[in-house]
């Protein structure tokens, strides 16, 4: 059964890897991350996505045949990257990394997107 969203967060979270990742704009998923005071520990990835769509004032920045490659393969500092995963707390929750550079930084930000009700059909 697929699962359905109990809940939007869409919150900034810190994230936490036993090793880090090889490439910056292109992490893995986390083992932990912590939100409202709490650390969760990822047990289970469930399954992972990439959305290279560009949003905003990136959405009109470049030639239609390069967008359309760009949309595939991404470019620099644009796209999410998803995680659907269960902590340790039993509880599912889709998560992201927002590839955009935030103001002096190069890195991108963690967001906990929603908390899923995920139930064995």
């Amino acid at each position: 059964m697929d699962p359905t969203p109990i809940h939007f967060i869409g919150e900034q979270i810190e994230v936490e890897f036993e090793a880090a990742p090889v490439f910056e704009k292109d992490p893995g998923c986390p083992d932990r991350f912590l939100w409202r005071e709490q650390v969760y520990t990822i047990e289970e990835l469930i399954s992972e996505w990439r959305d290279y769509g560009r949003r905003g004032r990136m959405a009109d920045n470049m030639r239609p045949e390069n967008a359309a490659k760009a949309a595939v393969r991404g470019s620099w500092g644009v796209g999410r990257i998803y995680f659907r995963v269960r902590v340790h707390t039993g509880q599912f929750f889709d998560l992201y990394y927002d590839r955009a550079p935030r103001k002096q930084e190069r890195k991108g930000s963690w967001y906990l997107y929603r908390e899923l009700n995920w139930q064995d059909g």
